[in-house]
């Protein structure tokens, strides 16, 4: 049995007679037999076996091989592969005067990047990145290959940069041409002058400067005359030349009384009352009635800082000064209060005579109105011995006044200022008005009220002795009643021991007077009683059962 290449293995149970002379072995083919290794091009007779031998020691006849399969190639591929013509082997670079064949597939670039990245158009030979004139350092003497250069250069062997990847790179100045012109072949613009050179610098003829001024001036007053022109017709109610007269009317004298000459001597004797609790505050007014910085005002303005430790209450006077305050005393049942101020040598108010006062007569109001300090307001005495009755929201009050009925604007913030006469008295603090909103929002309609001068001085002066003030006491709770022909104040009880039970009142008297003065209802009975003194023995008028009685009553 023979081992050699390419003879099939025989085994002792495999054994088998050799073919008659003629014939072929029916064996299967051996693989390195009759083909060819499939893709790399290589002949099959290259690896054909030797002839097997038999166990007889005869050859058999040699295997024909199989033809040379060679599949078509893709003409495309071909064109883009295949070697240059006329290159059997690899590139010659010996062979200069082949041309040079570009890869025929690839787009030619976008316009933009041309004129970006390309060589200027007069330099197309300059090397890359090199300053304009300047040369390699040393000489390029080797050959180039023919892909490195175009199809010019090929011919005259200059060497092209762009083409080859391992030219040199130098950092130099932009790539643009020394004497390049425009495109429409005019002249490049040369250095412009400046002023200086133009009117000293002897570059511009004395003639044309001349000519130049004359027609800037002419410019100037064309375009002033035009604009004029404009600005008269464009406007027709302009006239740009009117000037108004001044009348001279003398020397100023106001009259004594006048309502600016009692302003100026009073506005400085009234006084802003800011009240600050935390967050909260209020304002009003006041009055300066002694010359150590005592201040009256309404109850209502400081009530909220009264009995609050931490509350600050301070006056702003008509110069700006700003001074703390402290509460001396005050009277919810008359709605007045003092504070005492620090400060030396105030402007204080002359206090006049309210009961000489007559409806009709004239008065002036000063206060702080919604905080606007020094406020002046004009009107008349409308009503006096006008009853009453003050309840502010969020205060202590509870009182009835005899009050002074004015139609003087007086708003939110006169609270505790001054109601003057013609001269110049102060004849009553400002305390209420009457509105048709609800709370007082509706502001002045003519209707306002100030207690009497008489009441306060009386009350303000006890306060700053005592700290506290007494009011005489009826003892009796009463309504208004009317029985047509004339009004009063009915008793609805008498408290035990009162002056009224001392004076033998019953329930159901009707009181009409008190002293010299009548009472047709309960707040006037209240008023009527406030103005005698604490122990003072007043003789009171009622009718019971239809008839009028005299009693003797003892205020306590």
């Amino acid at each position: 049995m023979s081992d050699q290449p390419g003879t099939p293995a025989q085994g002792p149970d495999a054994r088998r007679d050799s073919p008659a002379p003629g014939q072929q072995d029916s064996e299967p083919v051996h693989p390195w037999q009759g083909g060819t290794m499939t893709g790399r091009g290589v002949p099959a007779d290259q690896f054909a076996t030797p002839p097997a031998q038999h166990a007889n020691g005869h050859s058999a006849d040699r295997l024909a091989p199989r033809p040379l399969e060679r599949p078509e190639v893709d003409p495309s591929q071909r064109h883009a592969f295949a070697r240059p013509h006329g290159v059997s082997g690899s590139f010659d670079p010996d062979q200069h005067g082949l041309p040079v064949r570009g890869i025929e597939q690839a787009p030619p670039p976008a316009d933009a990047l041309a004129q970006a990245f390309g060589r200027p158009p007069s330099h197309g030979d300059g090397p890359l990145q090199r300053a304009p004139g300047e040369k390699p350092m040393t000489p390029e003497t080797e050959p180039d290959p023919v892909l490195w250069r175009s199809d010019d250069q090929a011919r005259s062997g200059d060497r092209d940069p762009w083409r080859d990847p391992a030219a040199g790179a130098i950092l130099g100045p932009p790539a643009v041409p020394e004497n390049q012109s425009d495109d429409d072949g005019e002249r490049a613009a040369g250095p412009l002058l400046s002023a200086r050179e133009v009117l000293f610098g002897r570059r511009v003829h004395p003639r044309a400067l001349a000519i130049l001024g004359v027609v800037a001036l002419l410019v100037g007053v064309a375009g002033g005359f035009l604009g004029r022109i404009t600005a008269e017709e464009g406007n027709p109610l302009v006239n740009p030349d009117v000037t108004l007269a001044e009348v001279d009317q003398g020397a100023t004298d106001r009259p004594r009384g006048s309502v600016s000459q009692v302003a100026q001597r009073v506005v400085p004797a009234v006084v802003s009352i800011e009240v600050r609790i935390g967050g909260q505050g209020g304002s009003g007014s006041g009055v300066v009635i002694d010359g150590d910085g005592y201040v009256v005002t309404n109850n209502h303005v400081v009530s909220m800082a009264a009995d609050t430790p931490n509350a600050q209450v301070s006056t702003v006077f008509h110069d700006g000064t700003r001074a703390p305050a402290r509460v001396v005393g005050r009277d919810v049942k008359t709605d007045l209060a003092v504070l005492k101020v620090e400060v030396s040598n105030p402007t204080v108010a002359q206090l006049g005579d309210s009961d000489k006062l007559k409806v009709g007569d004239d008065v002036i109001a000063i206060g702080s109105p919604l905080g606007l300090a020094g406020t002046v307001t004009t009107g008349i005495v409308s009503s006096v011995h006008r009853p009453v009755r003050l309840a502010g929201e969020g205060t202590d009050t509870n009182a009835v006044i005899d009050a002074i009925q004015t139609d003087a604007a007086i708003n939110p913030g006169n609270s505790g200022g001054a109601l003057v006469d013609g001269t110049g008295a102060v004849v009553g603090i400002n305390s209420a008005i009457r509105t048709l909103g609800s709370g007082g929002e509706g502001g002045s309609i003519g209707l306002g009220f100030a207690i009497p001068i008489d009441d306060v001085r009386r009350i303000a002066q006890e306060l700053i002795r005592t700290g506290t003030v007494r009011h005489a006491d009826l003892g009796v709770n009463a309504k208004s009643v009317s029985d047509g022909l004339a009004d009063g104040a009915q008793v609805q009880n008498v408290q035990d021991g009162s002056s009224a039970a001392g004076g033998g009142m019953a329930e159901g008297d009707v009181i009409i007077k008190v002293g010299d003065r009548k009472v047709g209802s309960a707040d006037e009975l209240i008023v009527a009683v406030d103005r005698h003194q604490v122990g003072e023995r007043v003789p009171v008028t009622v009718v019971r059962q239809g008839r009028e009685l005299v009693l003797d009553v003892t205020l306590k």
